[in-house]
């Protein structure tokens, strides 16, 4: 009986990841983490959750940022050939 068990289990598909916010909606987040952190209220474990949050949204802002030079780089590139 444990082997169907098994069996069903690897048979499922494994969901999908969520994808990244865009860029935009991350920029907002941004804004609105760090108008809190500003305004200095909220304990301190919120406002490390707050800059732990805000971070993470830099370097997906970052990486988003990145892909987009490439693609234009790229873009370029191909307009001069």
């Amino acid at each position: 009986m444990e082997q169907k068990t098994s069996a069903r289990k690897a048979a499922q598909p494994k969901p999908e990841p969520e994808p990244a916010p865009r860029f935009e909606e991350s920029m907002q987040k941004l804004s609105e983490i760090v108008g809190k952190l500003e305004s200095g209220e909220g304990s301190l474990d919120e406002m490390i959750h707050l800059y732990e949050n805000g971070m993470t949204l830099v370097n997906d802002c970052e990486r988003q940022l990145d892909a987009y030079e490439a693609t234009i780089a790229r873009l370029n590139g191909a307009a001069e050939e």
